[in-house]
């Protein structure tokens, strides 16, 4: 009997660029990053967390304002982390969804176990051991697409594939163990 699987609860896709990708800003890409990487570090302390595990404990709730919150900046600094892995070309927006899609599912508060906000952090150490490992093959991923993309101006589909592969997997542990969206603990792959 073949199994089926479900979607996990928090997905992206990021649009291949069918085109020339900009050699000027690709070159340039550590420098032009500089001015939308000061705005998202200067917001990115503020992912509701702590209150949430709170909340989640003592009231099974999950304030949809929080939730919106945490979709919002998810989704700008995945823009601005696509950008810096010259996946896209496109500045990124600060509110605009451009090429870069997330879905992330609200959660019924009251189907979430109240205790396990407590030690998902912790359930998911194998994840942060494999991502540490898989960050560095996409860095040299990223070096090598900088050199492709400089002589061919294509991002090679290979390595486009598992840099984005690479920031799914990050999503999909950030929704289980920091914006506790869903209590399904994260497949271990890269592919949707």
């Amino acid at each position: 009997m073949a199994q089926t699987s479900v979607a996990y609860p928090a997905s992206l896709s990021i649009d291949y660029p069918d085109r020339k990708l900009n050699r000027l800003t690709t070159f340039f890409r550590l420098f032009t990053v500089i001015p939308i990487a000061i705005i998202l570090g200067l917001i990115n302390g503020g992912l509701v967390v702590l209150p949430l595990v709170l909340m989640l404990l003592f009231r099974q709730k999950y304030p949809k304002w929080w939730f919106d919150w945490n979709l919002a900046l998810t989704k700008f600094s995945t823009r601005v982390g696509a950008y810096f892995a010259l996946l896209r070309d496109e500045y990124p927006s600060t509110d605009e969804e451009q090429a870069v899609h997330i879905e992330i599912a609200y959660p019924d508060a009251k189907q979430l176990n109240r205790w396990l906000p407590l030690v998902k952090w912790f359930l998911a150490i194998p994840h942060y051991i494999v991502l540490w490992l898989l960050s560095i093959a996409a860095f040299v991923c990223i070096v090598i697409a900088w050199f492709a993309i400089l002589f061919t101006g294509r991002y090679p589909r290979g390595l486009f594939d598992f840099v984005v592969g690479f920031l799914r997997w990050v999503l999909r542990v950030e929704a289980y163990a920091f914006l506790l969206t869903t209590d399904r603990y994260p497949p271990f792959r890269l592919s949707a």
